[in-house]
């Protein structure tokens, strides 16, 4: 086993490469070891306190990959629910719809078909990271010698498709109209839950890579932009109303408009931020500091209270839960709301965008456009050895604006701003500046790329 398939939030590698099906026995036994330690007393009587969720998604090898963490957590003592080939968010839903213990979701996301990995997340679907178990985990998986013992847990077979329906469907308003959407689900989760959850509703459907092959026509990465080109053709070609692109185990998305121009994560953030405090006034709203600062401005016109988080979602669903709010959007396409136990859904955020279009009686792009007032670089990477010491560099460079170094240096002014942070796992910086003016944001990020490099 690759001590460097355990990353920050999540295990994750190339299969059988960097781990194979004897290492998944062992991040088994280890994952249901430390999740059924994590449980306090009142917990352990309850009906399914000492089980643990496994699902996976459609890669070919995720169904040996599963079967092996399943031996694996039966020789632990763990008796486990498995619940199938399902998207990520689901896995949310039933830790919490069944009350396991915990959960570990067999997926490696938006990453090409020869990676794979586990998603593992704790009681109530917290997220369990580097800082709040990953560690543990990997000590225990990393300390077994064999992947011998006697299998003492059962396996219950659950197929969870009606409850997580009808869990998704409640966010829909009942006078929704009719719309004409594409949807690229990427050779991944969507092509299964989409038609599941939403053949029934009076939308059209435009359907795009729905097929389940265990590979990928496209990367399954929606941000990146390539990626995107089917889905606004499908959109321009059928006069669809929108287009949505889902990365691979449909945890996020991306959105274009009806004549398929790109609309960023943030911008949406903004937008649904208007959305949810209509009917939930005063509350909280949390959003990555990469955002446009569109989107506090929002936030606060509509009676809201900005919180803004540093980058990942382990950081953004312990800022929900901490400050109740009912709402939380990043750069990424990870959308988290209250009422899905602080968790992010690609589904919902589908049912909450057909919600507010339906609604508006306007083409998206008018929807949108009042938001478009930045101009952003997007995210930039750097390759860069000394991330500490380039950040301090900056820091200097620009020490007469207001910084702060929530997550790297984030440094603004009147007119524009900028934030640097660094990679978790790579000798990468990554750069995003936005300001007022398409002028000032090509001069200052040409002045911050000369001190920085080459973008890779």
């Amino acid at each position: 086993m690759d001590p460097a398939i355990f990353k920050a939030y999540d295990i994750r590698g190339v299969y059988p490469d960097q781990f194979n099906d004897e290492d998944a026995w062992k991040i088994g036994y280890a994952s249901a070891q430390f999740l059924r330690s994590m449980l306090h007393g009142y917990e352990r009587g309850q009906a399914n306190s000492q089980a643990v969720c496994v699902g996976r998604d459609m890669r070919k090898h995720s169904k040996a990959v599963t079967d092996a963490l399943i031996e694996g957590m039966k020789a632990c003592g763990a008796n486990v629910i498995d619940i199938g080939m399902i998207d990520t968010p689901q896995m949310y839903f039933a830790v919490n719809h069944l009350g396991t213990c915990g959960g570990v979701q067999v997926t490696a996301s938006h990453n090409p078909a020869k990676y794979n990995g586990f998603k593992v997340s704790g009681l109530q679907a917290r997220p369990v990271g580097v800082n709040t178990g990953l560690k543990d985990i990997e000590h225990i998986a990393m300390a077994l010698i064999h992947t011998k013992g006697k299998a003492t847990g059962k396996v219950e077979e659950r197929d969870l498709t009606g409850e997580y329906k009808g869990h998704v469907l409640r966010f829909l308003h009942p006078n929704l109209g009719h719309l004409k959407i594409a949807i690229d689900a990427s050779n991944g989760m969507a092509g299964k839950m989409v038609p599941a959850i939403f053949g029934d509703l009076p939308i059209e459907i435009i359907k795009l890579n729905f097929e389940h092959t265990g590979e990928f026509k496209h990367e399954p990465n929606p941000l990146i932009e390539e990626n995107l080109a089917e889905v606004k053709e499908a959109v321009k070609k059928n006069k669809c109303d929108f287009g949505i692109c889902f990365d691979g185990d449909a945890d996020r998305l991306m959105m274009v408009d009806q004549i398929g121009k790109n609309i960023s994560c943030d911008l949406l953030t903004a937008l649904m931020a208007s959305y949810f405090l209509k009917s939930n006034p005063n509350s909280a709203i949390v959003y990555d500091l990469r955002s446009s600062l569109v989107v506090p401005e929002e936030i606060l016109k509509n009676g809201g209270t900005p919180r803004r988080e540093r980058v990942g979602h382990a950081f953004m669903k312990k800022a929900l839960r901490d400050s109740h709010a009912v709402f939380g959007g990043e750069l990424s396409g990870h959308f988290y709301y209250r009422d899905n136990y602080y968790a992010d859904s690609g589904l919902i955020t589908l049912v909450h965008i057909l919600n507010i279009v339906s609604a508006a009686k306007m083409p998206v792009s008018e929807l949108i456009r009042p938001l478009r007032r930045y101009y952003s670089s997007g995210e930039i990477n750097f390759k860069v050895e000394d991330k500490q010491a380039k950040m301090d560099e900056l820091a200097k460079r620009y020490s007469d604006g207001q910084i702060d170094n929530l997550d790297g240096v984030t440094i603004q002014y009147k007119n524009w701003w900028f934030n640097c942070r660094p990679s978790n796992t790579e000798p990468l910086l990554r750069l995003i500046v936005e300001a007022k003016t398409k002028e000032v944001l090509e001069e200052k990020l040409s002045r911050i790329e000369s001190q920085l490099g080459r973008p890779v």
